[in-house]
């Protein structure tokens, strides 16, 4: 990363608004969707890759988990909205997935793994008043969160 890129958004702040084209066809900001839900944002590096696959169709496997405490998983990649069709249709995912293509909004999180080619694997926890609840960044792209902890840490913050 360069000496330039923000530092990392942190439990207690204010996230920064985006708004990223989506595979439902649709844009998706992240005001809009925080104005009726909590939001986790999760990025990922990489469509078809072994960790990336168990971890986003675990997001559909515990969709409704999800959905009960009122939060909306947004996963996000710097693939293209094609690609990341094609991956959710291959899987039949449930949650939508966003496209950052070039990284911007990764790299306004802080997310953006060192190479600058690809978003580390990183969680960020938005309350409906835009406030992260909840931040983590792996130290690497081959680690991830298991859902359980993180629907854990959803219950003990929201």
């Amino acid at each position: 990363m360069s000496s330039e890129a923000p530092s990392a958004v942190t439990a207690g702040t204010q996230a920064p608004d985006f708004s990223l084209p989506s595979t439902n066809n649709t844009i998706v900001s992240l005001s809009t969707v925080r104005s009726h839900k909590s939001v986790l944002l999760a990025f990922f590096p990489k469509a078809f890759t072994s960790v990336c696959t168990s971890e986003l169709c675990a997001f559909s496997d515990d969709f409704d988990a999800f959905a009960e405490l009122d939060v909306e998983v947004l996963p996000i990649s710097v693939d293209t909205v094609e690609v990341l069709q094609q991956f959710r249709d291959a899987h039949g995912m449930r949650v939508q997935l966003l496209s950052d293509v070039g990284g911007a909004v990764a790299r306004q999180f802080g997310a953006m793994w060192t190479d600058g080619l690809i978003a580390n694997r990183a969680y960020f926890l938005i309350d409906r008043a835009g406030v992260v609840q909840w931040a983590h960044i792996e130290q690497h792209p081959g680690l991830r969160r298991e859902n359980e902890e993180i629907l854990e840490k959803i219950k003990s913050v929201i």
